[in-house]
């Protein structure tokens, strides 16, 4: 062939390259998402119609037992109303039927909630469940579908074990559980090194388990897994998802915790680690894997943080790509639900019950690293060498729930530690205790304790303010921002950062003229939280994905 002619040949081809690209490459990336996803829901249509199936059934014999009608509202209110009688989510914002279509009331989709750890007992699993109660009260002919990774626990024992802890009745015939065979994907210990990709990349492999199971017609994702979302609108572009982010997987500030001389770079499990060369490939590892996490959210539909601090770090990271892609649907905050009413009925807060008060510290939360018990050992032992008034016969207990052997062993080193700082007779652990004897310690103790660096939210500190406790939390995050904040000028608790600072905290906090005061202040400042607030957030948020399910569902028809 002459070079003129090869020329005027390959010269264009090599010109237009990169311009294809542009088109072609997205193009191919959507069609082998489409494609798969069309395999992976032929694969799974005759799980789904089981399912299905099953629920229903469930239903007619919920009704039949009950003597009530079968109309799965009637039955789900009447559950409710027996059960604990918390109102049912106001549904006057619903659309109304139109052109014989079935009104938003009457939405019977799969709702799949992706919380492979739901038996976990903690704050995060309060917000699940509430918001699986709220979305059975909104749309009763919904399923609820989730995704666990708890083999050892059945569909009785795990809603028995959310009443127990939670006090939170659900209506078990709409509500479903599968689970998953990949759970172990996602736990730090399969991943010694580069932990943050590993998690993630096991999410994937999590969520395909999950979706290879039965593909929902609304996916929620409820701890965090911004991955799975990413894979859900890769593999059905017609399934909206959700995301309640609790805490983000990175953040500016763990970025930023890296460098030892900026301002945070002594905080965190990771402070001051980006030095040198293995530090230098830390942060170029983190950078990276932030970039793809922002990909990753934003193609989610409909964000929701559980307060100001994650809200703020999720825009800096999520909200340029959400912006380029379109999303309509700001971040919002919604503050997770915590029984402050029940608190209200149950822990009397006045002058005369300041007398059944006693000298205890309390600490709720998991036996995770992050929740630094040792920083508040280490406070409380230098607070009891002050042998101040406040001091004496002062006593600290910590409860949380353990998830696993790791969180066992942690749990038998924080005992160690409390041998060597020589406060055994004043420290005691509570493991996995009920929320009735939880209600026993937060009617008896004076002071609630929170030591995590920026601490997502703190629902253990809203609990406290509830039973009228008085806080000394870490100075950051949402007990910073949201939760111990002063009402009409006035504290409702304190502010830490290091175990001198939480020891002066805890003699403040002890040593207060009149401390029934600063109690009533932390009770009005946590009605902001309450469960009913939390629903009526939560019900607004799904309402826009339920309908983005009907507007894709009309538009396949139409095709």
């Amino acid at each position: 062939m002459e070079p003129k002619v090869l020329a005027f040949i390959v010269v264009p081809i090599v010109a237009v390259m990169p311009l294809a690209s542009i088109f072609l490459v997205p193009l191919l990336w959507r069609t082998v998402g489409s494609i798969l996803g069309w395999y992976v829901r032929r694969k799974t249509e005759g799980r789904r119609a089981q399912i299905v199936e099953l629920m229903e059934g469930d239903v007619r014999r919920h009704n039949e037992r009950t003597r009530q009608p079968t109309s799965s509202t009637s039955s789900i209110n009447s559950s409710s109303d027996e059960s604990d009688g918390w109102e049912n989510v106001d549904a006057s914002t619903a659309g109304t039927a139109s052109n014989g279509e079935k009104g938003e009331e009457d939405w019977d989709g799969i709702v799949g909630f992706f919380h492979p750890f739901c038996n976990a007992g903690g704050g995060g699993e309060r917000v699940l469940w509430a918001a699986i109660r709220a979305t059975q009260q909104r749309w009763p002919k919904a399923k609820c579908v989730v995704y666990t990774g708890d083999h050892d626990a059945s569909k009785d024992a795990i809603l028995a074990r959310v009443e127990n802890r939670f006090n939170i009745h659900l209506h078990p015939p709409t509500v479903n559980f599968l689970y998953l065979s990949t759970r172990h994907w996602v736990l730090a210990s399969t991943w010694p090194h580069f932990t943050l990709a590993g998690q993630s990349i096991g999410s994937l492999i999590m969520a395909w388990d999950a979706f290879s199971l039965l593909v929902p017609d609304v996916f929620v994702d409820t701890m965090g897994y911004a991955f799975a979302l990413g894979l859900c609108k890769f593999l059905f572009r017609d399934v909206p998802t959700g995301a309640y982010v609790h805490y983000p997987t990175i953040s500016t500030d763990m970025l930023d915790s890296l460098n030892p001389e900026s301002a945070v770079g002594d905080q965190g499990v990771n402070a001051g680690q980006g030095v040198g060369r293995r530090g230098a490939i830390k942060r170029a590892y983190w950078n990276l894997f932030a970039k793809i996490y922002s990909l990753m959210g934003a193609s989610v539909d409909v964000v929701m943080t559980n307060s100001t601090w994650t809200q703020a770090h999720i825009q800096k990271l999520w909200g340029p790509l959400r912006r380029e892609s379109q999303k309509v649907n700001p971040i919002v905050v919604v503050y997770p639900p915590v029984a402050v009413s029940e608190m209200e009925q149950e822990i009397e807060v006045s002058q005369e019950s300041e007398s059944k008060r006693e000298k205890v510290l309390l600490y709720l939360a998991q036996f995770r690293p992050e929740k630094n018990h040792q920083l508040i050992l280490q406070s409380f032992a230098e607070f009891v060498k002050t042998k101040t008034e406040a001091a004496k016969d002062a006593k600290l207990v910590l409860i949380g729930s353990v998830r696993d052997d790791h969180d066992s062993k942690r749990v038998y080193k924080l005992r160690l530690l409390v041998n060597e700082l020589h406060i055994r007779d004043r420290v005691e652990f509570h493991l996995d205790a009920s929320w009735p004897d939880i209600l026993d310690w937060l009617r008896k103790a004076s002071v609630g304790v929170n030591g995590m660096w920026n601490e997502h939210f703190g629902i253990g500190v809203v609990e406290y303010q509830a039973a009228g406790l008085i806080a000394v939390v870490h100075n950051s995050g949402g007990p910073k921002l949201d939760i111990v904040v002063d009402v009409d000028g006035e504290p409702t608790g304190y502010h830490a950062t290091n175990s001198t600072e939480f020891a002066e905290g805890f003699e403040k906090a002890l040593s207060l003229p009149n401390p029934s005061a600063v109690r009533l202040r932390a009770r009005q400042s946590a009605k902001r939280f309450t469960e009913e607030e939390f629903a009526k957030r939560w019900i607004t948020q799904v309402e826009a994905l339920v309908a983005l399910r009907k507007k894709s569902v009309a538009a396949a028809k139409k095709r």
